[in-house]
């Protein structure tokens, strides 16, 4: 079995194209007889990591790309680790992508802490080693519709129009066998499945369950953002969807059957904060609490039992109005207004 190294890229693309001011963080050049001298290096240039993707297939290395935008926790790392189990080689792709923030939104103090998640992968690349015996811009754009502009795509327009911009960059450029997204970003998976299926791309999309706090909260890298009085709140989107899914094991089918009890969790929790003080309240505002068809996106009247659906939402959670000295506050102090999604996929019912 071919050692399992983590491989890191990180692109920082010109408004139109790939330039050569990307730099790619990839495994060295193997061959069968040669050493393992680095457990990987930096690539400055498409036309390297494309050379050194031709030498990996030459050899019979399988790649798995698990795209991000950096700020890396155990989530990105579950699925690195699961592109692992079933790949010779890890690429992983480090990119904050301009183009699918909208106005206002949080591009500017999105984290990047590239010190941070390469410690990470180093660890991470140790750990695989012990367990392995042998050791809206301008340009060119990507949309998928109508799936890019329902949910995410409503407040955020050009938000699928990048992911699925960069991810077909990427696919060109890594050509892996396999790609893994994880289930947090659920449209995501969604207009990528349909974007590999409809542009004949080679590879196969592998979704990986959400990684959750204990309390369900769903990891992200802007949880960072959160001190300790909004990140307790943080959890009413988890609860509401948790609350609506309950509904559907216990034989609800109908659109407000189901999503009734999420209301009421979002709504009691809603009521609870704007009862507390300033200097004890975490406001939030919910953006949408979704139930859709699981290929269409379509928001359903009512649940095809053989089918199943998806459950999603999305908050706000505002900055708070005023600070203790006492309480721990968040990456930005807590000023910085932090989004949160989540989802559940409620499965066909025989």
């Amino acid at each position: 079995m071919a050692s399992k190294r983590i491989a890191r890229l990180d692109i920082l693309p010109s408004a139109t194209a790939l330039s050569t001011r990307a730099k790619y963080l990839l495994p060295p050049c193997l061959s069968h007889s040669a050493p393992h001298t680095r457990t990987f290096h930096v690539f400055r240039e498409v036309a390297p990591l494309r050379k050194h993707r031709r030498e990996l297939l030459l050899i019979g290395d399988t790649v798995g790309l698990v795209p991000t935008m950096g700020a890396l926790h155990a989530g990105h790392l579950s699925l690195a680790r699961q592109a692992a189990a079933e790949n010779s080689r890890v690429f992983v792709s480090i990119y904050v992508n301009p183009t699918q923030f909208g106005v206002n939104e949080d591009l500017d103090s999105y984290p990047k802490t590239w010190d941070t998640d390469t410690h990470m992968l180093e660890e991470l690349d140790k750990e695989l080693s012990r367990d392995d015996s042998t050791l809206p811009g301008k340009g060119s754009f990507v949309t998928i519709t109508p799936l890019g502009d329902v949910l995410e795509g409503r407040t955020r327009p050009v938000f699928m129009r990048g992911v699925a911009t960069v991810c077909t960059k990427l696919f060109n450029i890594v050509e892996p066998e396999q790609v893994f997204f994880g289930q947090k970003d659920v449209q995501q998976t969604v207009v990528i499945k349909r974007m590999v299926q409809d542009f004949h791309i080679n590879t196969k999309v592998r979704i990986v369950p959400t990684e959750r706090e204990p309390d369900g909260l769903a990891m992200s890298s802007r949880n960072g953002y959160l001190g300790e009085r909004r990140r307790k709140i943080g959890v009413v989107l988890s609860q509401a969807l948790r609350a609506a899914e309950a509904a559907y094991r216990m034989g609800k089918c109908g659109r407000d059957d189901i999503l009734a009890l999420a209301w009421d969790v979002t709504n009691r929790m809603g009521m609870e904060q704007d009862a507390l003080s300033e200097t004890e309240r975490a406001k939030f505002e919910v953006d949408y609490i979704s139930l859709a068809g699981p290929e269409t996106l379509d928001e359903l009247e009512e649940v095809d039992a053989s089918k199943g659906a998806i459950l999603s939402g999305a908050i706000k959670m505002l900055p708070l109005e005023a600070t203790r000295d006492d309480e721990k506050l968040g990456r930005g102090n807590d000023e910085v207004p932090v989004r949160l999604i989540d989802n559940i996929i409620l499965a066909p019912q025989k």
